[in-house]
């Protein structure tokens, strides 16, 4: 494939047109639609075909920004036969977790005859003497069935340990490699953990593999978990549509994972498209008012006789500006629920106008992230695995695998935590959701 795309000429993905366009388009912005909404796309936008950077220059140091390309080399800096490796899963709870433990083992055990590898217990707790974690060997046989099982075999812990005492540990137990599985958060730690390592001149080289069901690290296409996160929301999605069309006046309303990212809910809303109203933290909105959700949730029930709203856990947060959350053991400001203040307010607004209303609240967050994964994330997982294996024994470093392009590459963690991955409210997915449900701009101007 690569020597096809090499070889393509500009004329070769050229599109035939039957003449010009000079019909406006019906699609054109609705009323109501932010300012700004971006529903088109110009002739002069183009996406390059070749995602690789061939330097012809002596020197090796590309002349675009680029990612290492994944995979294995001619060369490693580790002896397997001398090598001890550690594996360790932090945060929460996530689809695939087991697969890629498993996926890590299997590589390092068959593919480069790494024997020594152990498992860390209850995440970055498991380095820390206080808690008594015990550490598990983890062998092929060990790990043989795990992928079919949800939650987490070597167990998940939040909140922030001591870096110091992490290396300590890292120092005794001999470790030359650890694979740390985690989200934003497990990705800050493991650049302190770096950093700690430098400082002290040791030579164990640190790997992560980005985890969340909400999908929003940044320079990763996708994260494991999502597919499946996707498609159990959307089980429960078909359940609150059930519901709504079973009873006189029935509304829907599920509350999905997506602390500071709507993609779950997103995707899950066009996975199924029985959602009316999709709502999360990227686009405000306003309850009251005539572009208020209430009043347009009022319409909807009167013109249709059900409803399906899908809110994502961030959303509507300006909500509770005026109450101090406080932080959770991984330092994020909590949230405020959401889902059961909408369940609220909405049965309070039928309430006021003497409208019947039945409405069922579903929130399906901790079954969702603790099922076995899918098919395709168990080949996803597998992938990245080889991925992280293939780089962690060439002695690479301070760095996560990741698909991007639709090629596995190296990113730098640095680089990854500097931003957060979000749903562009101007962007195409925004819009097909917006295609999708029929919902307007939902801000009093």
């Amino acid at each position: 494939m690569q020597s096809i795309i090499r070889n393509l000429k500009p004329e070769d993905t050229k599109i035939q047109s039957l003449g010009p366009a000079k019909i406006q388009n019906p699609i054109i912005t609705r009323q109501g639609d932010s300012p700004g909404f971006r529903h088109f796309i110009d002739n002069n936008e183009f996406v390059r075909v070749n995602p690789f950077v061939m330097d012809t220059a002596d020197s090796c140091e590309p002349r675009e920004v680029t990612f290492e390309l994944a995979g294995p080399r001619s060369k490693i800096y580790f002896d397997p036969t001398k090598l001890k490796a550690a594996i360790v899963t932090c945060g929460g709870m996530c689809p695939g977790i087991n697969s890629l433990v498993r996926s890590i083992v299997l590589q390092l055990h068959h593919i480069y005859g790494v024997t020594n590898v152990v498992g860390i217990k209850f995440g970055l707790q498991g380095f820390i003497p206080k808690f008594g974690h015990d550490i598990v060997e983890l062998t092929p046989t060990l790990v043989e069935g795990i992928h079919g099982r949800g939650g987490s075999y070597l167990g998940m812990s939040r909140g922030s340990q001591s870096m110091e005492e992490i290396v300590d540990s890292l120092e005794r137990l001999n470790l030359g490699l650890l694979f740390m599985i985690g989200g934003d958060g497990t990705l800050r730690a493991s650049r302190a953990i770096v950093e700690e390592i430098t400082k002290r001149g040791l030579k164990t080289g640190v790997v992560s593999i980005p985890k969340t069901i909400d999908n929003d690290i940044c320079f990763v296409s996708k994260t494991f978990g999502f597919q499946t996160a996707v498609e159990e929301a959307a089980q429960a999605i078909l359940g609150a549509h059930n519901e709504a069309t079973g009873a006189p006046n029935g509304v829907g309303l599920v509350k999905l994972m997506g602390r500071m990212s709507g993609f779950v809910a997103a995707h899950a809303t066009l996975a199924l498209t029985e959602v009316n109203f999709c709502l999360i933290p990227e686009v405000e909105f306003d309850l009251e008012g005539e572009r208020g959700l209430l009043k347009h949730l009022e319409d909807r029930i009167r013109d249709r006789g059900h409803a399906v709203v899908v809110v994502a856990e961030g959303a509507g947060q300006n909500i509770f500006t005026e109450e101090d959350l406080g932080r959770d053991a991984s330092g994020n400001l909590r949230l405020g629920d959401i889902g059961t203040y909408l369940k609220k307010r909405i049965n309070q607004h039928f309430e006021g106008k003497n409208i019947e209303l039945n409405l069922k609240y579903i929130d399906p967050s901790y079954l969702i992230r603790s099922v076995p994964c899918n098919s395709n994330d168990r080949i996803y997982t597998g992938f990245l695995g080889h991925a992280a294996v293939h780089a962690a024994l060439t002695g690479k470093t301070g760095m996560m695998v990741s698909q991007w392009d639709n090629h596995f590459v190296h990113v730098p963690v640095e680089l990854a935590i500097k931003n957060r991955k979000k749903v562009d409210p101007e962007g195409s997915l925004w819009r097909s959701v917006r295609e999708a449900t029929g919902q307007p701009h939902m801000v009093n101007e």
